[in-house]
């Protein structure tokens, strides 16, 4: 379907606006690097909160996740615990906090505060910057595919889907390459409230366009329950065939299994704390602290809702109006496209442009993010720590603009290669993620972890990561986690152990300012000797019963609003009563005791 008339002008005056936003912003974020990638640490806390929320509601990610509901309907709210989407939850409840007090522009600057200047602590930051500059080409390059994709159903010229990607590319690198930080987060609330209002209407369009008897016609027995038992248990024999083959090609047969694997890698990854890209360059940019935590808290409260309205109703009006044709068909469907086909058919004429606007500005805030997070390490921890520590601002800000440029080139070119949203998304989140996970998970809780046994940590999984596809192109990279969790603990604890612990001042130092939980009992009796007043942080089971009731909390603001748009109103108001409990805890054992 090509786009009417006035879906393209209202896309065009969007692009406009956007651009526009980020060369205004430019002089105030050219001021200096605090103010180019952190916005000089004075953006209010909830402003960083939405952006961030805006950030995540991505458009490649949207047509994963309405490939998915349309697939595993309810199960589907579970299938986000991949990357995983309740690390937030750790965040706010601690982690937030305990990165904020570092007071630096991004992680490999962090570890200074872990590891100290020693010659470890260099190869430490180098691991960090390989990382971010690695996770930032895989998460360029998976947006190249996806937007791709999704713009050459709608616009009216014969380009291919890399063309149509290029393009956009183009003109959402401009404004964040000139505006930084400012122009990110600002341009994140304006996309946030167009997705918002175009995510609730396409719920509420799929309320009116398909009765509860029409949806039950076309979806198989258990498509309703979100809760499984060891195997899947869905057959979509008779309904649309091409399903069963779906659900075999990404390995989720044995859901059970799969679901305890997605538990045990997040609950790890999430202890191990935010990955170097946009999420912990929010957290940076934060005031203290107290703010820090919040602004994690109200990513989840802000996001789901409208997202999962869009979500659903996009995956029951296809499943309605498409699946008799795909099953007809004798050709390959591309799950994929059923975002984009769904809008193209169900959605009517104006509203598909805001819509198409909305989620042109969702790709453009996971993308812009991205791209003006991933330089900072270069420019802070790599040009100007080695190679030009006398610089001026201006000549630190041209380098993070040739950077952004030269990230985004390798990003496209990996694009070029790439056939699926799914391959891409399922490499970074369940491998790359994967071989963070031991190194960054020691950093916080083990006193003796140093430097060295970082940076083979981080090295041994990371090499492990990328020789996965390689070694075994067949394999479910989720169901690798163990094997890169244990090449990465191998390389941690030998590197540790062969060589002497960081200094006692820096550990006391640290110790000092984050006040983390965990086996620190050898400096934290040091730091009592020399302190005796130092409030020694015992927060563990609070924190760890916030997490369970935040876990919680966030699986009921998902189907909370799948349930409504596909009219099942008792498990509706369960979830709505589960959220409201969930939420006076919270707000009892965790908001009320934030400390200033």
């Amino acid at each position: 379907m090509a786009l009417q008339t006035l879906d393209l002008i209202i896309i065009a005056l969007y692009l406009i606006s956007i651009i526009a936003i980020g060369f205004y912003l430019s002089k105030r974020a050219s001021k200096n690097l605090d103010s180019y990638f952190l916005g000089g640490k004075k953006i209010p806390w909830w402003v960083l909160g939405v952006s961030n929320a805006s950030g995540m509601f991505d458009i490649t990610g949207t047509m994963w996740l309405v490939s998915m509901c349309f697939v595993y309907g309810l199960k589907s709210a579970w299938l986000p615990w991949i990357w995983p989407i309740f690390n937030q939850v750790f965040l706010m409840v601690y982690l937030s906090a305990w990165l904020r007090r570092s007071n630096v522009m991004t992680g490999a600057e962090w570890l200074k505060t872990r590891f100290g200047t020693g010659r470890g602590a260099e190869l430490s930051h180098i691991a960090v910057v390989i990382f971010a500059v690695i996770s930032a080409i895989g998460f360029i390059s998976y947006a190249f595919k996806g937007i791709g994709k999704f713009a050459v159903i709608f616009f009216p010229w014969d380009l291919s889907p890399d063309t149509y990607a290029l393009i956009i590319f183009a003109i959402t690198t401009l404004y964040v390459v000139k505006g930084g930080m400012y122009s990110v987060v600002f341009t994140e609330l304006l996309q946030f409230v167009i997705m918002t209002f175009a995510a609730i209407a396409v719920g509420i369009i799929a309320m009116n366009m398909v009765s509860s008897e029409a949806l039950n016609a076309v979806i198989p027995a258990g498509w309703k329950d979100l809760f499984f038992g060891w195997e899947l248990d869905l057959d979509w024999t008779g309904v649309i065939d091409s399903v069963n083959q779906k659900i075999t090609d990404d390995g989720f047969t044995l859901f059970g299994y799969f679901f305890m694997m997605m538990l045990f890698k997040g609950v790890l990854s999430s202890i191990a704390g935010p990955v170097p890209n946009y999420d912990m360059q929010r957290i940076l940019a934060t005031k203290n602290a107290k703010e820090a935590a919040k602004m994690s808290g109200i990513v989840s409260l802000v996001m789901f809702f409208p997202r999962y309205m869009m979500v659903a109703g996009l995956s029951i009006l296809a499943l309605v109006y498409m699946g008799p044709e795909i099953q007809s068909s004798n050709e390959v469907f591309d799950f994929e496209q059923i975002l984009p086909y769904a809008i193209s058919n169900f959605v009517p004429v104006g509203l598909s442009g805001l819509l198409i606007a909305g989620l042109l500005a969702a790709f453009m805030s996971t993308y812009a993010a991205t791209v003006n997070a991933a330089p900072a390490y270069i420019v802070n921890d790599i040009y100007k720590r080695y190679f030009n520590p006398t610089g001026s601002q201006k000549q630190y800000i041209r380098m993070s603009y040739v950077v952004s440029l030269l990230l985004v080139a390798v990003g496209v070119g990996l694009g070029f290669l790439i056939t699926s949203i799914n391959d891409i998304m399922q490499w970074i989140f369940g491998a790359l993620f994967g071989g963070y996970a031991a190194a960054n998970v020691l950093k916080w809780h083990w006193w003796r972890f140093n430097a060295y046994g970082y940076f083979f940590g981080m090295m041994s999984g990371l090499l492990a990561s990328m020789a996965l596809p390689l070694i075994f192109p067949e394999m479910q990279p989720l169901y690798a986690f163990p094997y890169l969790l244990l090449a990465g603990l191998v390389g941690s604890i030998i590197g540790t152990l062969v060589t002497p612990p960081e200094d006692d001042e820096v550990l006391m130092s640290f110790y000092q300012k984050v006040r983390p939980w965990g086996f620190w009992q050898p400096i934290q009796a040091k730091v009592l000797a020399q302190s005796p007043d130092f409030q020694v942080n015992n927060t563990f089971s609070r924190d760890a019963f916030n997490i369970v009731v935040g876990m919680i909390w966030q699986i009921s603001l998902v189907v909370l609003p799948i349930y409504l748009v596909i009219k099942e109103f008792m498990p509706m108001i369960a979830a709505l009563a589960v959220m409201l409990l969930t939420s006076f805890i919270l707000k009892k054992n965790w908001y009320d005791k934030l400390e200033n």
